[in-house]
């Protein structure tokens, strides 16, 4: 069994950044990811703009630099790899982490490393949770979501290219997936529960949007619901009329949640409402001794509450209650 002080499970932002904060004050954390950094900005569509401009996705005090205001995906895969490089962070890639028991001391982690089949424990006494929401899509729970042709990620368009497509939602992800395949030659449906455009939608991205509904290059169904993919069409309902088109592929862009069930084997409470993890919004702590979150994870089924610009500072929070239990001079 190897020992450690923090574990921190996720190399994302805000993982890295707790790992950071970490180090400035003397310890050396070893962040586990069961893929490589970044993982959920990685798995991005490919031409993703971010909301955010770059200094609010800064972490270490490393400055992003770059000429537009907002980053691209590219650029941001590019800045967290120099962070992780120039601070040294001390990160297992491609490390699941199948279970975390607590005991007296601490916590002990069973982990496997995913291209080896090599699995491997630790003993840590803190452990800091960072591990997002992007790999548990929200799903629709209608016939035929199981078909190969339903996704719940967005990365390319040129596959979809004379293809009839359906995307599901009506948010960011959504008109940005639909501006995209539109580009690529795709016949692009839109269909959206509510009856106007989600005023979260990014306003340089909006007008452009319209345009494309306007001249019927991009087909906007409001007030619309998916009750059936098959084969070759699906079906739908607008203001509860019965429609079936054509359909060869679904991007079900219906948002993302945390995965719940890692957090209660831990014993970490979880309302069942909000779906928010019980902590101290002071210090970030469970209701676990020792046991941190960081990151969106905190806030539950509402993925739009936070975000990289102030989940990375949480970091910041649990270093500081991690050197009090430690007796470190800060």
């Amino acid at each position: 069994m190897r020992e450690e002080k923090v574990v921190i499970i996720g190399a994302g932002p805000c993982g890295m950044s707790a790992a950071i904060e970490l180090q400035n004050h003397g310890f050396d954390p070893l962040i586990i990811e069961k893929g490589n950094i970044v993982n959920a900005i990685y798995h991005y569509p490919t031409h993703q703009t971010f909301f955010s401009s770059s200094e609010k996705l800064e972490i270490g005090e490393v400055p992003f630099i770059i000429e537009e205001r907002k980053p691209k995906r590219n650029q941001a895969l590019a800045y967290y790899r120099d962070v992780a490089k120039r601070k040294n962070l001390r990160i297992h890639s491609f490390e699941k982490v199948n279970k975390i028991v607590t005991n007296e001391d601490g916590f002990v982690i069973e982990s496997e490393k995913i291209h080896e089949s090599k699995e491997i424990t630790y003993h840590a006494t803190h452990v800091v949770i960072a591990t997002g929401y992007y790999d548990s899509p929200n799903f629709m729970g209608i016939p035929g979501e199981d078909l190969d042709k339903v996704m719940h990620y967005f990365k390319e368009p040129h596959p979809y290219f004379n293809k009839d497509i359906v995307v599901v939602g009506g948010k960011n992800s959504a008109v940005d997936a639909a501006l995209e395949l539109e580009k690529a030659g795709a016949r692009t449906t839109v269909l959206y529960r509510q009856g106007e455009y989600s005023k979260s939608i990014k306003p340089w991205i909006l007008p452009e949007f319209e345009a494309l509904v306007r001249n019927d290059k991009v087909k906007m169904e409001f007030n619309a619901e998916l009750i059936e993919v098959r084969e070759k069409e699906i079906v739908y309902t607008v203001n509860g009329e019965q429609k079936t088109i054509p359909n060869d592929f679904v991007f079900a862009m219906t948002g993302y949640h945390p995965d719940h069930s890692f957090l209660t084997k831990i014993g970490i409470d979880i309302d069942v409402e909000s779906g928010r993890p019980t902590f101290d919004p002071e210090t970030m702590e469970t209701n676990v001794d020792k046991c941190y979150i960081a990151g969106v994870i905190a806030a539950g089924n509402n993925a739009n509450e936070i975000f990289i610009e102030n989940g990375r500072h949480h970091g910041a929070q649990i270093a500081k209650d991690i050197i009090s239990k430690e007796k470190k001079p800060i």
